[in-house]
Order: C-alpha cells, then sequence, then structure tokens
C-alpha cells in the first residue's frame, strides 16, 4: 500500500528562523509548470554528488534558437523556432512548439557550460562551496 503524505510548510515556517528562502523556493518550485515537454535528463558525472549534466531533447532546433540564462537560482532554457517553414507543410507530425524549461538551483550550484550536438542540448552544473562551509578538521592542543 503506498502512503500519501503531505507536508505542512506553514508549520515548519512558524517554527523555525533564518529558513525564509529556503521555504519560499520551495513554494517556487510548488508553482513552476510540470509538463514534461521538452523531455529531460539529470546525471551525476563522474559518479561525485558535486558534478551533474541536464540534457534536454531539443529536436528540431538550431543552437541559434536556444537561450539559456541564470537568474536569482532559476536556470531557464528557451527555445523558439522560427515560423518560416510552416507554409508549406502537408502534415505536421513534428513538434515546433516554443520551450520554456526552468530549474531551481541550490544555493552554490553553477552553470560550467552547455552544448547542443544532434538535438540535445547537455548543460553541465556543479557544486561550489566557499571556503567557509568546507569541512575543515579541528587540532586538539
Amino acid at each position: 500500500m503506498t502512503r500519501i503524505t503531505t507536508l505542512d510548510l506553514p508549520a515548519f515556517r512558524r517554527a523555525t528562523i533564518g529558513f525564509d528562502r529556503m521555504f519560499n523556493s520551495l513554494n517556487e518550485v510548488s508553482r513552476i509548470n510540470t509538463s514534461n515537454f521538452p523531455p529531460y535528463n539529470i546525471r551525476k558525472i563522474g559518479g561525485c554528488d558535486t558534478d551533474w549534466q541536464i540534457e534536454i531533447a531539443l529536436a528540431g532546433f538550431s543552437k541559434s534558437d536556444i537561450d539559456i540564462e541564470v537568474q536569482d537560482s532559476i536556470l531557464t532554457i528557451t527555445a523558439k523556432k522560427d515560423d518560416k517553414l510552416k507554409d508549406d507543410l502537408i502534415h505536421q507530425g513534428i513538434a515546433s512548439r516554443n520551450v520554456v524549461r526552468k530549474f531551481t538551483l541550490s544555493e552554490y550550484i553553477k552553470v560550467d557550460s552547455a552544448d547542443f550536438k544532434d538535438g540535445v542540448l547537455t548543460i553541465k552544473v556543479y557544486e561550489e562551496l566557499p571556503e567557509e562551509k568546507k569541512a575543515k578538521t579541528i587540532k586538539i592542543k
């Protein structure tokens, strides 16, 4: 039997101090469109927990149709198709709609690079912790 548990965010918000940004991010994620188009994968790179790769299927688009932007920890991928060729189509079976896909990034996640090959956009991201957040060993005197 599957048990569905709901999380009472307002109760947690009342009992915590300094977590406003995290709760705002959770609320934002709940409002994001959960469309399955375009399909995408998120994969770990090199088996570590600090490097990832996002792969988005964008068949029919060219590199010049795609924009990638990061603002306020939101990674936004936009692909806009030129409608010039629609007039002479007899049948359209390939989707040509515009695409907007958003990912919420954690506080220390940085975008490293993007590549577009064979209709797949690959974006590499990594975690970069500041020195004060990294674990350190304390010597005993």
